[in-house]
């Protein structure tokens, strides 16, 4: 796996995990909520805070736009008027970014249509994190890596010919691109997760840095997905899971999202370096614990050692076990009580 600089952090191969909070629509089209969100994702510990801008005559039919939308989630009588409601302004936008910095998180977005891409762009966003849903938008990835700054690509919605076709339409003209497992169902049931694609990602993709993207309930599986190798995780962030609108549900409450951030920490600090050896701590209760041959009688000055002379008892602070045969055939220095650890000192060698 390679590195990526997502913002003000590097991340990917012996680099912490950067952790989004996907902030989306649960701003309830209100300014003073957004803010609100990023200040409570900023001290969960996110390393960045993500929004959804959209053009919505740009990624809608006239007849999308008119389209009865009446339900318990609805911001409006149609989808165009719930679309809208939920879309802040490009001043809110200057507004929120300037306050994300105040907050020393990333402002990020994704863009769902070419005009969005480029407002985001001269807004200053440090990275691109496309939607699942514009994976197989090739126009919306080609224009968005021709920006030249670093992308994610989600993955929900997707089979791996899917993946493997937006990643070689966007490769050729960025090299800086990590790729999330995600699934899109909201909450996602934990049997069509799959987190094992974050090793066939890893596989298929050695170029690129990869994570997960997760809509389930809980923390459990997104913590899981770091200790598989996910270097970016994003998760759906509100203020109240109870709150109207479609991605509340499937979202995390800043207690909860401050718990899977300090659980993400700790994984990665125990995660540790792949060579197995006795640690600092562990020298001590070794001494303890441990065992040292001893002998069962007392052995008289230059006899040569036997094993039935010979069983093993803590404190494990001489001779190993482990030498045992070494010891068999060597003779005293001096005479040894019953029952003493015998050391290197006492021995012919």
């Amino acid at each position: 796996m390679s590195t990526i600089q997502l913002g003000t952090k590097k991340t990917g191969a012996g680099q912490p995990v950067y952790v989004i909070a996907e902030i989306g629509i649960n701003h309830q089209g209100e300014v003073e909520i957004a803010k609100k969100l990023i200040n409570e994702a900023a001290s969960a510990g996110a390393d960045g805070v993500k929004f959804q801008k959209r053009s919505i005559k740009r990624i809608l039919t006239q007849e999308g736009l008119e389209m009865p939308y009446e339900n318990r989630n609805s911001f409006g009588k149609t989808y165009g008027e719930h679309k809208r409601a939920l879309e802040l302004s490009e001043q809110d936008y200057h507004t929120l970014f300037a306050h994300a910095k105040e907050q020393n998180v990333d402002f990020i977005a994704s863009g769902w249509d070419e005009e969005s891409i480029d407002f985001l762009d001269e807004l200053g966003v440090p990275f691109f994190k496309m939607a699942s849903a514009d994976l197989t938008n090739l126009p919306l990835l080609v224009h968005t890596a021709g920006k030249g700054k670093p992308m994610i690509l989600s993955t929900g919605m997707a089979d791996m010919e899917m993946v493997q076709t937006a990643f070689d339409a966007v490769s050729p003209l960025n090299s800086e691109i990590a790729i999330l497992q995600c699934t899109s169902t909201y909450p996602s049931a934990f049997e069509e997760i799959n987190l094992e694609v974050i090793n066939t990602f890893r596989q298929a993709f050695p170029a690129s840095v990869i994570g997960y993207s997760g809509h389930e309930l809980g923390i459990a599986i997104t913590e899981a997905a770091v200790a598989l190798g996910a270097k970016i995780v994003e998760r759906h962030f509100t203020l109240d899971r109870t709150m109207k609108g479609g991605d509340h549900a499937a979202s995390l409450e800043p207690g909860g999202f401050g718990k899977m951030v300090r659980d993400i920490r700790h994984i990665e600090a125990a995660h540790g370096i792949g060579t197995k050896q006795v640690q600092k701590s562990e020298l001590p209760i070794f001494k303890k614990l441990a065992k040292s041959v001893v002998s069962i009688s007392e052995i008289s000055a230059g006899t040569v050692l036997s094993r039935d002379m010979l069983t093993t008892k803590g404190p494990g602070n001489g001779i190993s076990p482990t030498r045992m045969n070494d010891l068999i055939g060597k003779s005293v220095k001096h005479t040894l009580p019953a029952d003493v650890v015998l050391k290197d000192e006492d021995i012919n060698w």
